[in-house]
């Protein structure tokens, strides 16, 4: 029968490279930072577009496009990538 083979099989498929503990750290606080800036702004952004009639010119349109993908990827992105970096490994599991 066929053998299952996993990512553990295969030496080298995914090389790590040794990173100091204050990198882990500094690059979670600037996601962090990066994140809440990126949510706070983006969410005024779509808010005053909502709010304001004359914002809603066909130009604006493309441009509250923008800040609500960039909205979604920073509630969605920037929590698992912080966590990720404060454990200094991915935290998922195998599946994830």
């Amino acid at each position: 029968t066929p053998q299952k083979m996993t990512v553990q099989d295969v030496p080298g498929a995914f090389p790590t490279a040794d990173v100091p503990d204050h990198a882990h750290y500094t690059i979670g606080i600037v996601i962090l930072i990066v994140g809440i800036t990126g949510t706070l702004g983006n969410f005024l952004v779509i808010y005053a577009f909502c709010r304001s009639r004359s914002l809603q010119t066909p130009a604006n349109i493309f441009i509250t496009n923008l800040a609500i993908s960039d909205f979604l990827m920073s509630i969605t992105q920037s929590p698992v990538f912080f966590t990720n970096s404060l454990h200094k490994r991915w935290i998922f599991g195998e599946k994830g």
